[in-house]
């Protein structure tokens, strides 16, 4: 029985996690690579652990109160944590564990000094880094030592970073195991960390190394200002040393000390670059074996490198799939389309079976290649035109990759076959009743869709989806769609450039397109006051919905005085909107009309904060203030040399902008709509799926590409396994942020604004909306936790439609992310709210509740208090 609850080194694999933990598993593979000098050492197993539990039933129930606690709750959760701390350091050490313990520890050597290491089975994970949450112990000596230190180590399970951090992962404390490494302690003159891939950049063919003098716990803990390495291609490309005030070294009785550095050694290297490069070589070695880059714990001792500790680097962007080996360029679809979240498998082949090229997807993203475009001068120019317009920090990271001149292939010989969208080719009239024809041929889409849908189910319906997926990919977009799209996004850059040349007036445009008619989302927001205007008048309706915690409430609202009107106007909003979503372009994301309890927050805000009749003052004022301009700008510049030329050629742009600027919103409409029948009819043979055994949960099915998911409705079979992988998978995505640009060499290439003469201390962004405005910031990272006030600046990662409704309670936006013509930008200007977008960590550098103002004219934010 003995030998379940020790373990050599060398008898352990990475497939023991479960036996030994993350550390345990990744030593004993290290242990196995041939060159590579470890630590000798043994494992005490999980066996170990859960026999020592097993003598304290009160941990149970223990257990238990820890689950039910909040996050949040810190002062419980360091109660209860050191509660159970105390029960197993206090539990004694069976006699046949304890001997087989310390027989193990004396083949290592009498009175060797170790380190004793908790290892647990949830730590150290190619999806996970549980680092630095559980204990280490060094430079213990004596087998009485060793035992009370492995019982601090099982006990260390539950610090109060490590509880914390399962809470707010949703990880049971049960699911978790603890295992404990001894090894033989190593004594180096220095120590610390390899990445095999760039930590900062992503950059995988740069290693990055950190050193500094004694034990790496210095380094590890924040104490030190370690020396740090830049190896590429066997030489050091970069070096900056560190001030290196200390060293932790290991104590004379036992344990370790800090000590003062020499001022004069303080500023030498802790390597050599020969070593350096030397120690990236085995890196590399250990990067090959386990298949990822990693992050490497690392010690020197008598011009020996020892590795203590491997494990993968989880904060790394993935970097897609190209297969061909040569070098990539790819530009976030996310950033373009205000969704950075990760899709859903069955998310990402929706876009990519309606979008008119294939994309790459990486860390459940998409990606668009552009490397032929940026490589060819010819079409070069479109393309920074189109980015570099619409988001500078995606053109500024393009315009550093080609002046590097070393990465771009050169341009395809028969050229790349692709022209920046213009509105170029057959001229377009400026009549308004081509965006009504292009909405009607939309709507008649929809409702075809919906009549072919209805009865098909099994094989036939993924067949019929399919097919219809193919034929819209031709059909939907109406030849004239993008010209008139693309028109009206000229017509206002013609605007903004002319006017500020003749006028000396930036961004004229964003007044001039207030209130422009069959802005299919702007229109949403301003519906949803209407729907508070029905609701305002009955206080039971309002007592009512401010108590609603279900989503069937719709149904309930009838028996209330007022209710039933109540109910009609929130489901004709529905009808019309109900299909929209955060995240929309993701199929799998939750829809208003699925769960219309997120909107009863909005409807609420609404009636407490407008008066009835909002919206068409509202639309009314915008239109007024644009009519305004129109005669001013018009009168300013007939008063100029050839100034009735200008004037009349102004006009036409203004009535051109006007007539098609509304309908850029509606394309990503109609496809949304679609994206509902075909959901709505999906769950439909999901819930079948799951009546008939196949499936555990309707939703299992978002977790299947859309092939997968056609072999599981011919089959009726599923491997349950490939579900949960593809759900731990998602969960990894989402701790990451994906960068605007990415390379295949994974380089997360970062863009600036490359602004002078701005106040100092401002946040630099992109002008999307004119205008200045002071007033509270309000940090909204979740729509549905939105608590708005009139006269609020909302400050955001992203907006997508679903945030419009929010628009009508605010006065200014700052965001993240953002373009000229994306979603935020496009409402803002609607609107007559001050924006800018782009904003890099503005929810991070801009507190909740702080005054600011945002200069929507000049690009940038200004914290006042």
């Amino acid at each position: 029985m003995t030998d379940r609850y020790v373990l050599d080194l060398q008898e352990i694999d990475q497939a023991q996690v479960a036996l030994v933990g993350g550390k345990g598993a990744h030593l004993g593979e290290l242990s196995r690579i041939e060159g590579l000098h470890v630590p000798a050492g043994f494992c005490v197993t999980t066996d170990a652990f859960r026999r020592i539990l097993s003598r304290a039933p009160s941990i149970e129930d223990r257990l238990d109160g820890l689950s039910r606690l909040e996050p949040d709750d810190r002062e419980a959760i360091r109660t209860r944590s050191a509660e159970i701390r105390e029960t197993i350091e206090s539990i004694a050490i069976p006699d046949d564990l304890a001997a087989a313990i310390t027989g193990a520890l004396a083949r290592l050597g009498e009175g060797v000094a170790c380190a004793v290491r908790s290892s647990a089975t949830a730590e150290d994970l190619p999806t996970a880094s549980f680092a630095g949450q559980q204990d280490t112990y060094l430079n213990v000596v004596g087998p009485a030592a060793v035992l009370r230190h492995v019982s601090r180590c099982w006990a260390s399970l539950f610090t109060e970073r490590a509880v914390t951090y399962r809470l707010r992962s949703g990880i049971d404390h049960r699911d978790v195991q603890m295992a404990v490494v001894v090894q033989r302690m190593v004594f180096p003159r220095a120590s610390g960390i390899l990445f095999t891939a760039d930590p900062v950049t992503g950059h995988r063919e740069v290693a990055s190394v950190e050193a500094s003098f004694g034990l790496g716990e210095a380094l590890v803990s924040g104490r030190v200002n370690a020396d740090v390495y830049k190896v590429r291609d066997g030489a050091v490309i970069d070096r900056t040393l560190g001030d290196k005030q200390l060293a932790i070294l290991p104590a004379p009785d036992g344990g370790t000390e800090e000590r003062t550095i020499e001022p004069e050694r303080q500023a030498q290297p802790a390597l050599t670059d020969a070593q350096a490069v030397r120690l990236v070589e085995l890196g590399r070695r250990i990067e090959a074996h386990f298949g990822s880059p990693q992050d490497i714990e690392w010690c020197l001792a008598d011009d020996e490198f020892h590795v203590v500790q491997s494990r993968p680097i989880t904060t790394l962007f993935p970097v897609p799939e190209s297969g061909d080996g040569q070098n990539h360029v790819y530009i976030s679809v996310g950033h373009q389309q205000m969704m950075t979240d990760p899709f859903k498998p069955l998310g990402l082949s929706f876009w990519q079976m309606t979008t008119a090229r294939p994309m790459a997807e990486a860390g459940g993203r998409l990606f668009v290649d552009v490397t032929q475009i940026l490589a060819s001068p010819v079409s070069r120019a479109g393309l920074f035109g189109m980015v570099g317009k619409n988001d500078p920090l995606i053109g500024d990271a393009l315009q550093t990759l080609l002046d590097r001149g070393d990465f771009l292939p050169p341009p395809a010989e028969e050229g790349p076959g692709w022209t920046a969208p213009s509105s170029a080719g057959a001229p377009i009239e400026t009549d308004p009743a081509l965006v009504e024809e292009l909405i009607a041929r939309s709507r008649e889409g929809i409702e075809a869709l919906k009549r072919d849908i209805r009865d098909r189910s099994g094989p036939a319906l993924l067949d019929f989806i399919q097919a219809d997926l193919k034929e819209r990919k031709v059909s939907q977009f109406d030849p004239r769609s993008l010209p008139v799209i693309m028109a009206g996004m000229e017509a206002a850059w013609w605007l903004n450039e002319r006017l500020e040349a003749w006028l000396g007036e930036k961004n004229v445009a964003d007044v001039l397109t207030q209130s422009v008619p069959h802005n299919v989302t702007s229109e949403m927001g301003l519906a949803l006051l209407d729907v508070a205007d029905a609701i305002r008048p009955h206080p039971q309706v309002v007592a009512f919905l401010q108590r609603v915690e279900h989503d069937g409430f719709l149904d309930e609202l009838p028996r209330l005085p007022g209710g039933r009107e109540a109910r009609d106007a929130i489901q004709g909003w529905l009808d019309r909107y109900g299909m929209r979503a955060v995240g929309e372009i993701d199929i799998t994301r939750p829809r208003w009309s699925e769960h219309p309890r997120m909107l009863v927050p909005l409807i609420l805000g609404n009636v407490r904060n407008f008066p009835p009749g909002e919206a068409t003052r509202r639309f009314e004022q915008g239109r007024e203030e644009a009519r305004k301009k129109e005669r001013e700008v018009l009168a300013r510049l007939r008063a100029l040399p050839d100034g009735e030329a200008k004037a009349e050629e102004t006009k036409r742009m203004i009535d051109r902008v006007r007539a098609f600027a509304g309908y850029r919103e509606y394309p990503k409409y109609g496809m949304v709509s679609g994206y509902f029948v075909y959901k709505q009819a999906l769950m439909e043979e999901a819930g079948r799926l799951v009546q008939a055994g196949v499936l555990r949960d309707a939703e299992d099915i978002f977790y299947l590409r859309f092939e997968e998911l056609q072999e599981v409705v011919r089959t009726r079979q599923l491997d349950d396994a490939l579900i949960r992988e593809r759900r731990d998978a998602y969960r990894s995505y989402q701790a990451l942020t994906p960068p605007r640009v990415l390379t295949s060499d994974g380089e997360m290439v970062a863009g600036a604004y490359r602004r002078e003469n701005l106040p100092a201390g401002a946040l630099v962004g992109l002008a999307v909306s004119a205008g200045t405005v002071e007033g509270r910031a309000r940090v909204i990272l979740d729509v549905a936790q939105a608590d708005l006030e009139p006269g609020d600046i909302l400050v955001t990662a992203y907006t997508d439609p679903s945030w419009t409704p929010l628009f009508v309670a605010i006065k200014g936006l700052v965001t993240e992310v953002g373009g000229l013509m994306t979603h935020g930008a496009v409402i803002a200007r609607e609107y007559g709210l001050p924006a800018v977008v782009g904003v890099q960590q503005a929810t991070r550098l801009i507190r909740d509740g702080q005054r600011i103002r945002v200069h929507g004219t000049d690009g940038y934010v200004e914290i006042l208090a």
